[in-house]
């Protein structure tokens, strides 16, 4: 979030009045994008991994692809999405944040918001077929109001945590939106008109 930070201000450079430190900017961005790409990366969990030097798995490294740092369909982002799906992804296709000791006493449930991540991610991949399938999962633990809750006990599938999770909610939101424009991206290369709205 470093590089998503000094990337988003060289963006606002003249909003911010601060044109005069692009340029320091742009060097500070492309030594963060380097710093994540060697470190970052993971050659034996092939993955992004949750820390420099970690072979742990985070959830989190989804939003390389989502915030623009890395096309989604980059081998090593598409290996990294793919490692998320298959080692932290539970039964019912459920997305854990992490699995390692974070250092406190019980256990996490699966996070909407990190599944609505992994929707987000694939749909950015194009994988539209994927992508809606986790979604739907996701968001089939709506209650009857349309609430979600922060987690989903592994257990009973119980809602668990903040409730209602304003961040479960946008992570809906931001995953619908990416589904639909990978579909009609889809549907455009292949010339069917569908609903193109």
């Amino acid at each position: 979030m470093c590089w998503v930070a000094v990337d988003r201000a060289i963006g606002l450079a003249a909003v911010l009045d601060a044109e005069d430190r692009v340029p320091q900017w742009i060097q500070a961005r492309a030594r963060l994008a380097d710093s994540i790409r060697v470190n970052g990366w993971n050659a034996h969990a092939h993955a992004y991994t949750q820390a420099y030097g970690s072979e742990e798995l985070d959830a989190s490294a989804l939003m390389l692809a989502i915030v623009g740092f890395v096309p989604a369909d980059d081998p090593r982002m598409l290996a990294t999405i793919n490692a998320i799906d298959e080692r932290l992804t539970d039964s019912r296709g459920l997305v854990y944040r992490y699995q390692g000791d974070d250092g406190l006493s019980g256990a996490e449930g699966t996070f909407l918001l990190c599944t609505f991540w992994l929707a987000h991610a694939l749909a950015l991949a194009g994988q539209t077929g994927r992508a809606r399938a986790v979604f739907e999962r996701a968001s089939g633990f709506a209650t009857d109001l349309g609430l979600m809750a922060e987690e989903v006990s592994p257990d009973s599938s119980e809602l668990l945590g903040n409730f209602p999770q304003a961040f479960s909610h946008i992570g809906l939101i931001n995953a619908a939106w990416a589904i639909h424009t990978a579909e009609n991206k889809e549907r455009a290369r292949i010339g069917d008109p569908g609903d193109a709205t």
